[in-house]
């Protein structure tokens, strides 16, 4: 278990979704060029993005869940205390 731990720390973040990439909007221009000269169909960028946004909003959520129980473990052990 330790060792996916420090594998996931490794990973960096804009593979993980977190962070933007270098390109922008655009992973790849050349990809996206290659997608145009070839008369494929478009590739929905704000599809990725509202996906990028979704994993940001998510990982906040949990961090203020973390955080509000820790406030509430705090709490509690101190009326706990109190009652001693």
């Amino acid at each position: 278990m330790w060792r996916a731990l420090r594998q996931l720390w490794r990973v960096p973040a804009s593979r993980l979704g977190f962070a933007r990439g270098r390109h922008g909007r655009f992973r790849d221009p050349r990809f996206v060029s290659f997608l145009v000269q070839s008369n494929r169909r478009s590739v929905d960028t704000q599809l990725q993005d509202a996906v990028l946004r979704g994993r940001r909003l998510a990982k906040q959520a949990l961090v203020l869940a973390v955080a509000a129980g820790g406030v509430w473990f705090v709490v509690e052990s101190a009326k706990a205390l109190s009652a001693f």
